[in-house]
């Protein structure tokens, strides 16, 4: 009997055992093969959010077939507890085991409702951006521009919704008076700012935003970015540049910033300042003049006046020696690198030509050659051919 009895349980046992080895095997199959998700679908993952809520919310959602198997299985790849922050964008079909390296990869959101306010070199823009359901792609809803409109009511709906994620993108060149206005302007923010910063101090970059969020602890943020970015660079350049310290680095980067928008001319546009500064040149600078006009108070949509040329004041690097008394914008890291690396050149002298780069000439004979041929080419486009050149016109 006890022969039979061990007999049974040790078929009994055989029979587990490759049930068991089959469950897994099934398992794993379907851990890694396509997924039941038809459309594409934003995952979102809450600050804090456990693994068995986001597993329960995705097979609610029908972007999993199983909770447990996706717990088991991001488990078994050790990342069960590297769940990241944010929207991410699963794509149809996407595997589980996919959907755990999405969101645990981190990075920025791909998905989910977003507000940005956008700080540009022209105009400041909030826009929407969200997840387009018949395309399944990130897409802009809607913007406008805060300064002459109002919002639409997508985006006023938006900035109310509980998880909507908001933002601002500052771009390379702007003036601290304009990432005051876009602050001022986002409307779910908070606090007085009672001073613009002074120019330059403040890091373009990518800011994640909150609803009540302080204006004057973002500054804060930008200012502290940049008082980084500046050190790490003056700590790192090289002898015998014409800077006594980093704040004249700073204004060298900002006019480099605003003289190209090419990201490869920087050095470049760089060398040729530095070389005038050693010569004891002055650096005759266009975006400097504009500066002193303007006083970084939005754009001159016009050329610059021949009385404007003339008149001495601090910023018109074609009446003063050396470097104006402050930056004319705030700079990006690329740019301050440039100012505090320039390329070993003994260019003097550039101008537009054409393609939205410059000409760099050595001799003022150079110089003018190149200045003539962006004269006919302006002349061909039907532009007024009497405006000032740039550095040495």
């Amino acid at each position: 009997m006890w022969r039979n009895i061990a007999s049974n349980f040790l078929t009994l046992a055989i029979v587990l055992l490759i049930a068991a080895a089959a469950a897994v095997a099934w398992a794993k199959r379907e851990f890694s093969g396509p997924g039941p998700s038809a459309v594409a679908q934003c995952v979102q993952i809450a600050p804090g959010a456990s693994l068995n809520a986001v597993s329960n919310r995705l097979a609610e959602q029908g972007a999993i077939s199983n909770a447990y198997i996706f717990r088991a299985g991001a488990d078994a790849m050790g990342k069960a507890r590297e769940l990241k922050f944010g929207s991410f964008l699963v794509e149809p079909g996407a595997s589980m085991e996919s959907i755990v390296d999405t969101v645990t990869a981190g990075g920025p959101s791909t998905c989910g409702t977003e507000v940005v306010v956008r700080v540009g070199v022209r105009a400041n823009t909030i826009l929407l951006r969200d997840m387009n359901p018949d395309t399944g792609a990130y897409e802009e809803m809607a913007r406008f521009d805060p300064a002459t409109d109002d919002a639409p009511p997508a985006i006023a709906a938006a900035q109310d919704l509980s998880d909507v994620r908001l933002s601002m993108v500052m771009a390379e060149g702007v003036t601290s008076w304009q990432v005051v206005e876009a602050l001022r302007a986002a409307g779910f923010l908070t606090g007085e700012i009672d001073d613009v910063p002074p120019e330059g101090s403040l890091a373009p970059d990518t800011y994640q935003l909150s609803k009540g969020g302080d204006r004057n602890q973002i500054l804060a943020q930008m200012a502290a970015r940049q008082e980084i970015i500046l050190a790490e660079e003056w700590e790192a350049r090289p002898f015998g540049l014409p800077y006594e310290t980093p704040e004249e680095a700073l204004i060298m980067a900002s006019i480099v910033e605003k003289e190209t928008g090419v990201a490869g001319e920087r050095p470049q546009v760089a060398s040729v300042f530095v070389n005038r500064l050693r010569q004891g040149m002055r650096l005759q600078t266009d975006p400097t003049v504009i500066y002193g006009v303007t006083n970084g108070q939005g754009i001159l949509d016009r050329g610059l006046r021949r009385s404007e040329l003339d008149a001495e004041t601090p910023y018109n690097t074609y009446r003063i020696d050396g470097l104006p008394p402050t930056p004319i914008a705030n700079p990006g890291r690329a740019a301050i690198n440039a100012a505090l690396n320039p390329d070993d050149t003994d260019y003097l002298y550039f101008v537009a030509d054409g393609t939205g780069g410059h000409t760099f000439s050595r001799t003022l004979e150079e110089h003018n050659a190149a200045v003539a041929r962006w004269r006919e080419i302006e002349a061909q486009r039907g532009l007024p051919t009497d405006s000032p050149v740039q550095t040495g016109g």
